[in-house]
């Protein structure tokens, strides 16, 4: 069974990449194992779409600390004075996000996004609001909207300790690169986990076919959430016994008696979507394009429950669409996709 494969490839991948560095472990394709039917970009990474940097501070100390933050930055400008358009789509919203509402409401991004543990959210946001701040330009700034997601890590990490500060930002702004991204246990995926296995950051991309186009889909995620993991339709979490309400099902599946751990799974925890394409789209649109990257978590095995945080962050770079704020007038005009010219880039989302 194919899918679209964006979500699928970057769920196999983290829960492989346990290693500190991506590059001592193989990536799904390496497999053999291709799903969908669109092509990779040159990475397969979030930085396939043209101008995206990602960046990692990974935080291990002792027996006690595994954390990080991560940074997504959609261009190498100054994002307050040149932002680009983006969206937000809620699935499950047990979650602290901040900056978020903003997006919601003007549909532009002016900071990097910022990925960390769930009480860390606070420092992260003194950081990005800092970097903002200090760069040129930004001199007469009297606000600013720092966007920063997160997931739970407690339980691989002393999350109550919040040692991450606001420096750590800014080594990962520093570290940011536009090449291959290091997934598995780097930056803010440290000290995550899905279900049931370690996880951490996940990327992959999309590219469409030239006469659609030829636009590039690349989606980051902080993975931390629950279900029942299934690969390209496979049913692999059932097939091991590690999934949500196994216990509940020990007596017609031996794999769940053999278990290793018996612990009662999780279901509950998080997952941050980070959604960036090249297209000239507008926030309208983002917002559809961010709805399809939710639907790949389902084709996962995740459902959403209760006490999950379940977020996507859309944003586009082409230059095109961007919102420069020393611009004169009252009117502005963009060029944008069509509403039909969005579904390939739908399926790459998924």
């Amino acid at each position: 069974m194919n899918f679209s494969g964006l979500i699928i490839t970057i769920i196999f991948t983290i829960l492989t990449a346990t290693s500190l560095f991506a590059q001592d472990r193989e990536r799904i394709r390496d497999l053999g194992i291709y799903p969908g039917i669109l092509p990779a970009g040159g990475w397969n990474t979030i930085t396939d779409v043209k101008g995206v940097k990602v960046g990692h501070k990974t935080l291990i100390e002792g027996n006690d600390i595994r954390t990080g933050v991560t940074v997504i930055l959609p261009h190498s400008g100054n994002l307050f004075r040149e932002r680009v358009p983006a969206a937000i789509y809620v699935g499950n919203g047990f979650g602290k996000a901040l900056g978020f509402t903003q997006v919601q409401e003007l549909g532009e991004l002016e900071t990097p996004v910022a990925l960390t543990n769930t009480l860390s959210i606070f420092n992260v946001a003194h950081g990005l609001a800092d970097y903002v701040l200090n760069q040129p330009g930004n001199e007469n700034v009297r606000s600013v909207n720092p966007v920063v997601g997160e997931t739970n890590d407690g339980w691989l990490n002393d999350i109550r300790a919040r040692v991450v500060k606001s420096q750590d930002v800014y080594d990962a702004i520093e570290a940011a690169v536009s090449g291959p991204v290091t997934e598995g246990n780097a930056g803010a995926g440290t000290g995550t986990t899905a279900f049931g296995f370690k996880a951490g950051i996940g990327t992959s991309s999309r590219v469409i076919p030239g006469e659609q186009g030829g636009y590039t889909v690349g989606v980051l995620v902080q993975s931390n959430f629950g279900g029942i993991l299934t690969i390209n339709g496979a049913p692999v979490g059932k097939e091991l016994g590690n999934h949500y309400l196994a216990s509940s099902f020990s007596q017609s599946n031996s794999n769940v008696e053999s278990a290793a751990d018996t612990r009662e799974f999780d279901a509950d925890g998080s997952i941050m979507i980070v959604v960036a394409t090249d297209a000239p789209v507008t926030s309208r649109n983002l917002e559809r394009l961010a709805k399809r990257a939710f639907l790949g978590i389902a084709r996962a095995g995740g459902f959403a429950s209760n006490g999950s945080g379940d977020y996507v962050i859309a944003f586009s770079t082409h230059p095109d669409v961007r919102i420069r704020t020393d611009e004169d007038g009252l009117t502005q005009t963009k060029t944008e996709l069509k509403n039909e010219a969005m579904t390939p880039l739908f399926l790459a989302a998924v």
